[in-house]
């Protein structure tokens, strides 16, 4: 059961707040890919990129099905007398 100061919606949890370290080194691949001439290098890092990708969509909707799932759960317990 959330906390009953929880914020109302349920969606809140997937909203993504970097810290400023996050985010300064994604700053700092970012450019180091920009800063990048050998089409080579550049080519195997899409592949491996579009790779995991796939790999992390297919893991985070698996993720928020069970989640979904247990939120049901949780949700018809509590509605129980």
């Amino acid at each position: 059961m959330p906390p009953k100061n929880a914020a109302s919606n349920s969606f809140d949890w997937m909203v993504v707040k970097p810290s400023l370290e996050e985010e300064l080194t994604l700053e700092r691949s970012v450019r180091s890919i920009e800063d990048c001439d050998n089409v080579d290098v550049l080519s195997q890092l899409c592949v491996a990129m579009a790779r995991q990708q796939w790999h992390q969509g297919k893991l985070l909707k698996q993720a928020i099905g069970q989640i979904s799932l247990l939120e049901a759960v949780l949700s018809a317990g509590e509605q129980k007398p």
